[in-house]
């Protein structure tokens, strides 16, 4: 079973950044989309950020777009939210998950938690000054 790992959090300053990483255990990314959440106290989790199989097939919440960036390198296992310009609003832990062999829409829209099977533990970010 796919394991994901998140990694990169921590406390920033507004305007600061920062790079997340999601590693994957035991098997390569290849064949999963994947997608970035977050969860802010008192709120319902929500997509960030979403990468699809396809080159170029991204999608990203109006709340973060030209701000974050999200990206793959197989050879690692590994999957990136870089995170600049943050705001305090950005608090939050952030959670990864994979989808194995998604839908071509699977990052059409708004990125819905339930597209995705495969979730890591989530990781803390602050942004305060």
């Amino acid at each position: 079973q796919l394991q994901l790992v998140e990694s990169g959090g921590g406390l920033v300053q507004p305007g600061g950044s920062l790079r997340l990483s999601c590693a994957a255990s035991r098997f390569t990314l290849n064949h999963y989309a994947i997608g970035w959440f977050r969860q802010a106290p008192g709120k319902e989790r929500e997509g960030v950020s979403c990468l699809g199989l396809s080159p170029g097939t991204t999608n990203y919440a109006d709340s973060v777009k030209g701000r974050f960036i999200i990206s793959r390198d197989n050879d690692k296992r590994t999957v990136y939210l870089r995170m600049n310009s943050l705001k305090p609003e950005d608090t939050a832990v952030y959670y990864c998950a994979a989808m194995w062999d998604p839908s071509p829409e699977i990052c059409t829209g708004v990125i819905l938690e339930g597209r995705f099977d495969y979730w890591g533990q989530g990781i803390q970010v602050t942004v305060s000054s």
